[in-house]
């Protein structure tokens, strides 16, 4: 009897596992849902998770936005105050430490390439060398203005947040050289101020690694079409490509498309894995 066509896809994935050098992590919001970690896709799923900002009807694109932290700093920094929050305190599902199992064996290792913004990456082991974050990190802080090139850790900054009103507490972190206001080192919508200084070392050393890699996989997670720069990178880089994603898992031609979510599909994926060893 013949395979269905999920179990011949995973067994196709293993096999170009099996003969990799090196893996390539390519990893969309939907890598961290089964986290915990909130869908902000479509305005009705943004709005559930901060209801204050549903009732003023101020969209993601508005909130996630320089404009609003020269408009109203302490909503600003309530929303990025509360994923600030709760991304230190989010643990990495089981299938970050899954993906590292199966890097480990090749000789080049993995990368990962993410338009997330949590360190989920980092909390969940990997090297920071090996992490490009292509809109930057919530765990980071630049001026505002910006006054100068400088990016700092947010580690100092603990944000007090009025959940209910999406309103910070607490004060604000500050520029430490003009005292202006600071916020967080990350590409927002229509943003002209973004420091790009730290996700440009992060893409050269990526460059560098891909040179090294002769017959690299590209494993996508959760990535959507929405914002598609993760998807095209995949596209662009992925003669061997698993996209992994249970909305959207249409793939180019000759690329393997999992239609499960992320921890589902790298669990099946894993499996189908050792079951070559």
């Amino acid at each position: 009897m013949a395979a269905d066509p999920l179990t011949a896809a995973l067994t196709r994935a293993a096999g170009w596992l099996a003969a990799a050098d090196g893996l390539l992590i390519n990893a969309g919001a939907g890598m961290g849902i089964d986290s915990g970690l909130p869908d902000f896709r479509g305005p009705g799923g943004f709005w559930g998770v901060y209801p204050a900002l549903g009732r003023a009807r101020i969209a993601f694109e508005e909130i996630a936005n320089p404009a609003a932290f020269a408009r109203d700093p302490q909503l600003a920094w309530g929303f990025y105050g509360h994923r600030l929050a709760l991304y230190r305190t989010t643990e990495p599902h089981a299938g970050f430490a899954l993906l590292r199992e199966i890097a480990a064996q090749l000789p080049q290792g993995a990368f990962v390439f993410t338009s997330n913004v949590d360190g989920q990456f980092q909390k969940a082991g990997y090297p920071a060398e090996r992490i490009c974050e292509i809109h930057g990190s919530i765990h980071h802080l630049q001026c505002s203005r910006p006054c100068s090139e400088r990016i700092w850790s947010a580690a100092g900054f603990a944000p007090e947040v009025d959940h209910a009103a999406c309103r910070l507490r607490n004060e604000a972190p500050h520029c430490p050289q003009c005292g202006a206001l600071a916020r967080p080192n990350i590409l927002m919508f229509n943003d002209w101020h973004w420091l790009e200084q730290r996700s440009a070392a992060q893409q050269q050393a990526l460059a560098d690694w891909l040179g090294q890699v002769r017959r690299p996989v590209v494993i996508e997670i959760g990535a959507g079409s929405r914002i598609p720069s993760v998807r095209r990178f995949s596209e662009q880089y992925g003669q061997r490509l698993i996209r992994i994603n249970p909305l959207e898992s249409d793939s180019p031609p000759g690329s393997i498309a999992l239609p499960l979510g992320g921890l589902a599909g790298i669990r099946r994926l894993a499996a189908a894995y050792s079951a070559l060893a």
